[in-house]
């Protein structure tokens, strides 16, 4: 038996098939939403757009997760500049960013002891769970969705201005 390639198929025969087989073919209401536009900003000044910072002791498997869901942003936030923090400190020089996604309450505090208050202010600086929680968590991962909404949303919002 030889397999047929893959071919599109006329919809009127599709539900003729369909209604010869016994089965009601269904119809969408609403026209499907069409995807958001994939992220431009433009670099005014203001350094990059987003800087993620994470705890040091992260698992193969935890950075597998964040990286899954930071892609879900588009390449901008894929892409983003990532801060460890070690023992309370960054342990690399912090860029100034337009947003800060940080994982965790420690190195939210991190990130506060190093920020000026004028970068505060003009920052968004969203908070996420630990990569161990959000692992291992439906709750800590629905509230990552959304933060990384939240976040794209501030960010198409001041792109745009």
């Amino acid at each position: 038996m030889s397999a047929r390639s893959h071919q599109a198929v006329d919809p009127d025969h599709r539900v003729r098939v369909l209604r010869a087989l016994g089965l009601t073919p269904w119809v969408r209401r609403a026209p499907a939403v069409a995807p958001l536009p994939e992220l431009q900003i433009v670099d005014s000044g203001a350094g990059v757009a987003c800087v993620v910072v994470l705890p040091e002791q992260c698992s193969a498997r935890e950075l597998d997760l964040l990286g899954r869901a930071l892609s879900t942003g588009g390449a901008w936030l894929a892409r983003a500049a990532r801060v460890r923090v070690k023992d309370g400190q960054l342990t690399a020089e912090l860029p100034m960013a337009r947003a800060y996604l940080v994982f965790g309450e420690a190195q939210a505090h991190a990130l506060g002891r190093i920020l000026p208050a004028a970068v505060m202010n003009q920052a968004l600086i969203v908070l996420a769970d630990e990569p161990s929680l959000v692992l291992g968590s439906a709750a800590a991962k629905r509230r990552l969705w959304n933060a990384l909404r939240s976040l794209r949303r501030a960010l198409l919002a001041t792109a745009g201005e």
